[in-house]
């Protein structure tokens, strides 16, 4: 059922109205032909669509008027092939934040996972996007996170009543008045985020099996992590046979930095080597994907973490002209102090 609260959009506005929680209007439609005709009829308002259900996740869109989505409309009854339900949001500028939690047998554990996701493909947040390049995020107690106390401990009673276990996250905008409006759900592990996790996790496996036998033991790390995406060509379309993209070396991992390098599309395989001045072929890791794998950073702040992620990823060499942004985190410095204003992300420190 928890599932539902992700995959059904509708399903989830239920949920969160349900509950207290405010959200903004929302139209679903069953043909592009319905949403021609309400977006005649409202030309002058912005939307943003979202696929529910089994649609095609193209249709997660953010238009920059009604003429983009407009075109954007008649592209995706052309073009794609599955089928709708979709839903529009009217645009409600704000900052995107979320916050995640897990879920044991009584409940939530003891801390909540703030964070802040980086989904267009290019720095300064232009280009497709790819669901997630980066992610900064904070563990923080209850007490010190607004954004757990409005919209996601609210939900504790109805997830202990369906039998949820594991983690689940509740993104939103946050408004110029300070009004966190709920966009989704993400009731399982997100991509590159439960990567980045790690590096904020003690051992997991006890810690796990404890919150499915009652007990909270969950004592994350407190500093800020940052995780950068790290891939090649073709992503985000990944068109291109997987034997297109694999076995390209991925030289410079090291017993230094291993445990701040996350392999996500990776093998075990061959490459050329320099040792003691000449080039050898050694066993090795190589790609096995277009989507490799992640580099994470830590430290109390966002610019250490930040700092810290890119020097690693600087210690890698990967052929094939390697994707990845060069700005996860850097927009915090001005959100921060907006949030904090409204006394959102207490705990963070540019």
């Amino acid at each position: 059922e928890g599932v539902s609260w992700e995959l059904e959009r509708g399903t989830g506005q239920d949920v969160f109205e349900d509950h207290g929680i405010g959200c903004l209007p929302s139209t679903v439609f069953k043909t592009y032909d319905e949403a021609i005709a309400f977006l005649n009829k409202n030309p002058e308002k912005r939307y943003v669509s979202k696929p529910t259900g089994d649609a095609d996740k193209a249709l997660s869109y953010v238009s920059k008027s009604s003429q983009d989505m407009m075109f954007m409309l008649e592209h995706w009854k052309r073009k794609l092939t599955k089928k709708v339900p979709f839903l529009f949001q009217e645009f409600t500028p704000g900052i995107e934040m979320a916050v995640g939690g897990w879920m044991g047998r009584n409940g939530f554990l003891s801390h909540f996972l703030e964070n802040f996701e980086f989904k267009k493909l290019m720095p300064g947040e232009v280009g497709v996007n790819t669901g997630e390049m980066g992610t900064a995020m904070r563990y923080v107690t209850a007490e010190e996170s607004l954004l757990a106390r409005t919209v996601l401990l609210p939900l504790e009673a109805a997830l202990i009543r369906i039998g949820y276990t594991g983690y689940i996250d509740v993104a939103v905008i946050i408004d110029k008045k300070g009004n966190p409006w709920p966009l989704e759900f993400t009731s399982r592990p997100g991509w590159p985020l439960f990567q980045i996790q790690q590096a904020l996790h003690p051992d997991p496996c006890q810690w796990m099996l404890d919150s499915l036998n009652g007990q909270d033991t969950f004592k994350p790390f407190d500093d800020i992590a940052i995780g950068v995406v790290v891939a090649m060509p073709d992503f985000p379309y990944s068109r291109m046979t997987r034997k297109d993209v694999t076995g390209f070396p991925v030289w410079g991992i090291s017993a230094k930095n291993r445990f701040n390098v996350h392999p996500c599309e990776m093998m075990l395989g061959e490459g050329p080597c320099l040792e003691n001045g000449k080039i050898k072929t050694k066993p090795m890791l190589v790609t096995a994907g277009d989507y490799v794998l992640v580099v994470t950073g830590t430290a109390p702040t966002v610019c250490g973490a930040k700092d810290d992620a890119y020097a690693t990823l600087g210690q890698l060499e990967i052929p094939n002209s390697p994707i990845y942004r060069i700005d996860i985190g850097c927009r915090l410095e001005k959100q921060i102090p907006e949030l904090q204003s409204l006394g959102y992300a207490t705990s963070w420190e540019w």
